[in-house]
């Protein structure tokens, strides 16, 4: 008798054992855990840490809750000034609600991949060319929002969306180059013609006030002869005042007097 005892007693915790080895699950910390029982929702998500189902009965199914990072495939599209355009993001998003996740979408990562490409190609159709080289936060935001607002009702929380890259044709490349040189050439142009204007008025001035004194401007003649002397060059030329030229035209002008003939000595 006590022998058929021990055996049962063996039996039972060997059962037991086996119960509790097919009814303990483990779930990680960024996990949650959701349990279907006959099919039905059990409770609500259980918790990181140890916890027990009911063998057969219970399902456990896990659900990652760390933010997801996913690559938009790149689209291709003609934006609203009618240029073709092909252009990738990249989705950054978490669940928030597992039982959702897992109720209420077959497959919530394909749902707000193909909702990301669908979104994509309809930002770049509602987006001028500039909008997109240049003015991507605004069309983050925008396409934030157009999958944020699906994917609320998946138990999933959008975080971020990022424009990566926008390819244009080569043609298109080439007209923007000589585009943005052009526009760098009128510039300069511009640049340099308010540097004349200043500079003449600035001569302007400086003649005014040289005008007013002769001497100044003899000083500043006698600056540039020693600037131009300081260059060491084998040929300096030096400018003379018309009138100083005039004065030595006339000059050799005039008919030189004729000596007088002296006479004779007498004898």
């Amino acid at each position: 008798m006590v022998q058929e005892l021990a055996v049962a007693g063996v039996a039972l915790l060997c059962v037991l054992l086996v119960y509790a080895a097919a009814a303990a699950r483990v779930v990680k910390q960024y996990e949650r855990g959701v349990v279907f029982r006959l099919g039905r929702l059990a409770g609500s998500a259980r918790e990181p840490g140890f916890t027990m189902v009911v063998p057969v009965l219970d399902r456990l199914r896990k659900v990652n809750m760390q933010i997801v990072t996913m690559p938009v495939p790149a689209q291709d599209g003609i934006t609203r000034d009618n240029v073709t355009v092909r252009v990738d993001a990249v989705i950054y998003f978490k669940v928030v609600d597992p039982a959702n996740a897992l109720i209420q979408v077959e497959d919530y990562r394909f749902a707000v991949s193909q909702m990301a490409q669908t979104s994509l190609r309809s930002i770049i159709g509602k987006s001028d060319l500039d909008d997109l080289l240049s003015n991507r936060e605004k069309l983050n935001q925008g396409l934030e929002l157009m999958i944020d607002s699906p994917a609320v009702g998946w138990g999933v929380q959008i975080d971020r969306v990022e424009i990566k890259d926008v390819s244009l044709p080569e043609t298109m490349k080439r007209s923007m180059a000589r585009q943005a040189e052009a526009d760098r050439e009128r510039r300069a142009r511009v640049i340099n013609a308010d540097a004349e204007l200043q500079a003449s008025k600035k001569l302007a001035a400086a003649a005014k006030e040289m005008s007013a004194q002769p001497a100044a401007l003899q000083l500043r003649l006698l600056q540039t002869v020693v600037a131009v002397a300081a260059e060491k060059n084998s040929t300096l030329v030096l400018p003379f005042p018309v009138e100083l030229l005039r004065f030595l035209e006339r000059a050799q002008q005039q008919p030189q007097p004729q000596p007088h003939p002296q006479p004779p000595p007498a004898s």
